[in-house]
């Protein structure tokens, strides 16, 4: 099966094209708005960007039904305040992060409305997660607006990147080597339609030919440590 997406129709009874690229990580993302009202929503098209400094990216499609479709709320937020928080989904927080992505309104706090405690951030106004092991507190830099087929329709999309500035990992997933234990984590991980995944196993392999110290900088250590076990 191949059909060209740009001036054909898919011939599956279910469009493939999210399913196809899976499993994503799920950018559960807190913003607060100018009147004070916290939000909370999960966004499937989240990535981190670079690690020097650390940036991450959202992708958020226009939402509102067919004849209102409008900005999110979460994008209204985060470009009116600078900021927002970016909170890690283990699978245990799988049904709070359902119900928070649900259409609740601009006045309407998620938090409250899936049993969530807050935890104030360190350097920037929005809200984290208290029960999310991992949260990243982030810098609004920029939006690029990217239209879709019809001009201001829900193919629309508001692409947010931000600077992450602050960092909070829970003791409880560290192991002693330094490395997070995913077995513990298990994060939840976005497929297509309305299935998930959740990262529970994993394994390593070391890219061949390559400079130690490329292969520190690549697992993550420090420079001072030279890429040595």
């Amino acid at each position: 099966m191949h059909y060209s997406p740009v001036n054909e129709t898919c011939p599956l009874s279910l469009n493939p094209f999210k399913a196809c690229v899976a499993p994503r990580p799920i950018g559960w993302i807190s913003t607060v708005s100018r009147e004070g009202v916290d939000n909370l929503a999960p966004f499937s098209q989240f990535q981190n960007l670079s690690y020097d400094p650390p940036m991450v990216m959202i992708a958020v499609n226009q939402g509102g039904d067919e004849d209102a479709v409008r900005r999110k709320d979460t994008v209204n937020n985060i470009e009116s305040m600078g900021c927002f928080v970016y909170n890690a989904v283990p699978c245990e927080l799988k049904d709070a992060m359902n119900i928070t992505a649900s259409g609740f309104g601009p006045q309407e706090d998620e938090f409250e409305k899936a049993g969530l405690h807050k935890a104030d951030s360190v350097r920037v106004a929005a809200k984290r997660v208290a029960e999310s092991p991992i949260q990243f507190e982030c810098e609004y830099m920029q939006t690029i607006r990217i239209p879709g087929r019809t001009a201001g329709g829900k193919g629309t999309v508001d692409m947010i990147i931000g600077r992450v500035v602050e960092i909070h990992v829970s003791d409880e997933i560290i192991l002693p080597d330094g490395k997070l234990d995913y077995k513990k984590l298990r994060l939840l991980g976005r497929a297509g339609y309305w299935d998930y995944s959740v990262m529970e196993d994993t394994f390593s392999m070391r890219v061949p030919g390559v400079s130690a110290a490329r292969m520190a900088a690549m697992e993550g250590r420090r420079p001072n440590e030279n890429g040595r076990d």
